[in-house]
């Protein structure tokens, strides 16, 4: 059974940091690709963040610059660091794992998990 089970949200004021962490069960940690997306009140999901297992990054323009993604392989974790935070990074943030398949970046993935809030105040 996979489990993605996610921490690190919280709220924070307008240029201040966030790391996000996903820790990952029941699958093959190395072989799959992972990310992130998020999810605002009233908004389309976005695909923030994606990596492969080679360790290629992918990141929307929206936060390109601002974030990153990494894996440890040794703790089976999914990170995503989150600097110079603005108010539109609100949202629901879902740390996701899929087989890999073209485009990394996307929203639908296979297994996700329940999601964990960041809340990005003026």
């Amino acid at each position: 059974q996979v489990q993605l089970v996610e921490s690190g949200g919280g709220s924070v004021q307008a240029g201040g940091s966030l790391r996000l962490s996903c820790a990952a069960s029941g699958l093959s940690f190395n072989t799959v690709c992972m990310g992130w997306f998020r999810q605002a009140p009233g908004k389309e999901r976005e695909g923030v963040a994606a990596i492969v297992p080679g360790g290629t990054s992918y990141y929307a323009d929206s936060v390109k610059g601002r974030f990153t993604i990494s894996r440890d392989s040794a703790k089976r974790t999914l990170y995503l660091q989150m600097n110079s935070l603005k108010p539109e990074d609100t949202a629901v943030y879902y740390c996701a794992a899929d087989f890999c398949s073209w485009p990394h970046l996307k929203t639908n993935y296979e297994y996700r998990g329940q999601g964990t809030q960041v809340t990005v105040s003026p």
